[in-house]
């Protein structure tokens, strides 16, 4: 099946992602993080931890990602800035390094649960956190063996 031009997962394959989603959502949530599924909220402007599915069935970087959503006032203060001609202000850059701060934490969560994450390397969504899985999917001889001092 195509959308938008690009083939769309098997309903096995988005089962898999939405399963893995579960977990990221799980993991953030009992972290105390507001975490919610994009499309899930009801709301919008809802802010915290969206985790997005990619339904792409040649997904070019991961199947599962994690952004970091402002409070709508601070994204709004951003735009009306812009839109003033004060593409200087402070309030045009802090969404955006609010998601950054945010994404180192959201990785180190996501690891410390278990799960592979790492950083988004694309332009147009620089603050977000890839997700490929869990560790205990992965083989024996490829699981992380480091040990933190004094563990």
């Amino acid at each position: 099946m195509t959308e938008y031009g690009f083939t769309r997962a098997s309903d096995e394959v988005i089962a898999v992602r939405t399963e893995l989603a579960d977990h990221v959502v799980e993991a953030l949530r009992s972290a105390g993080l507001p975490t919610f599924r994009d499309g899930d909220s009801g709301n919008p402007d809802r802010s915290g931890a969206v985790v997005y599915i990619d339904p792409d069935a040649e997904t070019a970087s991961a199947a599962v990602s994690v952004g970091w959503r402002c409070d709508a006032g601070l994204v709004q203060a951003a735009v009306d800035a812009l839109a003033s001609g004060s593409p200087l202000d402070p309030a045009v850059r802090r969404p955006g390094t609010i998601g950054l701060h945010m994404q180192g934490a959201l990785i180190r969560i996501l690891l410390s649960a278990g799960i592979i994450a790492t950083l988004e390397n694309d332009e147009m969504n620089p603050e977000h956190v890839l997700v490929f899985g869990r560790v205990s999917h992965l083989p024996p001889a490829l699981r992380p063996t480091f040990v933190p001092p004094g563990s």
